[in-house]
């Protein structure tokens, strides 16, 4: 990106005209919004869960969704209502080529209503996609505006913390929305995500609307300091500024109460070495920042066990930040 700015998105440059069944299998990746003091500007990218698309061009004008799995029938086929067909969609009119023709097929492989970016980690897929069928070698960052028409459909804002790093991987910084800039940060390399989801219900849309929309100053300040303390914490490699600084008094307060014992889960990971501890996105996912993998995954194993105790099913994972982005498989 130059000057780490998004640029206005022209036609690419076609090496060679697709052909009718040409396809590509991609994957996109799950991703950690807010990072506890960071809301709507801060995002990071894991290794597991993702998404994949599986997308083909069809002698057809126009977008079909032929086959979506992994989601108990929650979404829709319907091209006009799915957030990966709409990003495309939008890509398409703005390169020129609403002529072609595609087939979709969406392979949800994590949950629906995580916290975790499940609907940026299909566009994301969706759009990787296409810009690979039509060896596309623009930057990458310049999908995301299209990636975040795919978020606006899918809880009613436009928001880029989960595009973001599900498309450019790592680290990254929403310093602007008007006009978007993006920023991707720099990361100590020992930094390992552990994720816990509890199998309870916190849609997106309703998550934000219990945000308090008016603040008290000395709370701004409070976070103000927080965020620019984890930002120099990822620049001078400092895993503990990192952890001092990731605290919330905004949003957290609120969402907690949505989370079944969020506080005694923090209580726990805390006091199993953790470097940090908050909600994932709008939850109800929660993620811990350890200095090594062995700490991780004790977390996420006692974590889950207190769920346990409280008839709540969960899944775990455990990751270093993820740094690629989205890939082709296949």
């Amino acid at each position: 990106m130059e000057d780490n700015k998004i640029q206005e998105v022209k036609a690419p440059s076609l090496v060679t005209s697709p052909l009718v069944g040409t396809g590509v299998h991609v994957f996109a990746p799950a991703t950690v919004a807010n990072v506890v003091c960071g809301f709507d500007v801060l995002g990071f990218a894991v290794n597991e869960p993702g998404d994949e698309v599986v997308m083909r061009i069809t002698n057809k004008p126009g977008i079909t969704i032929s086959k979506i799995t992994g989601d108990d029938g929650r979404l829709p086929l319907d091209p006009a209502k799915n957030t990966v067909s709409v990003s495309v969609q939008h890509y398409l009119q703005s390169v020129g080529r609403t002529d072609i023709g595609l087939d979709i097929e969406l392979h949800k492989k994590m949950p629906i209503g995580s916290g975790l970016g499940s609907s940026s980690a299909s566009t994301v897929a969706g759009l990787f996609a296409i810009k690979t069928l039509l060896g596309d070698d623009a930057d990458p960052a310049k999908l995301l505006p299209f990636a975040m028409k795919g978020e606006e459909m899918a809880c009613g804002h436009g928001h880029a913390d989960n595009v973001a790093p599900a498309l450019l991987g790592g680290f990254v910084l929403i310093r602007s929305y008007e006009p978007l800039d993006v920023v991707r940060l720099p990361h100590p390399a020992g930094l390992y995500c552990a994720i816990v989801f509890p199998d309870v219900d916190v849609p997106t849309r309703e998550a934000r609307q219990i945000i308090r929309k008016n603040i008290q100053m000395k709370d701004a300040v409070t976070q103000w300091g927080n965020i620019a303390g984890l930002v120099s914490g990822l620049f001078m490699q400092d895993i503990d500024l990192i952890g001092r600084s990731m605290k919330d008094v905004l949003v957290e307060p609120v969402r907690s109460m949505l989370i079944p014992d969020f506080y005694k889960m923090r209580e726990m990971a805390m006091s199993l070495g953790a470097v940090s501890f908050g909600i994932s996105g709008s939850g109800p996912s929660v993620f811990a920042f350890t200095k090594d993998e062995e700490t991780a995954r004790l977390i996420t194993q006692k974590l889950q066990q207190h769920l346990t105790g409280l008839k709540i099913g969960s899944n775990t994972y455990v990751s270093t930040i993820n740094d690629a982005g989205p890939r082709v498989i296949g």
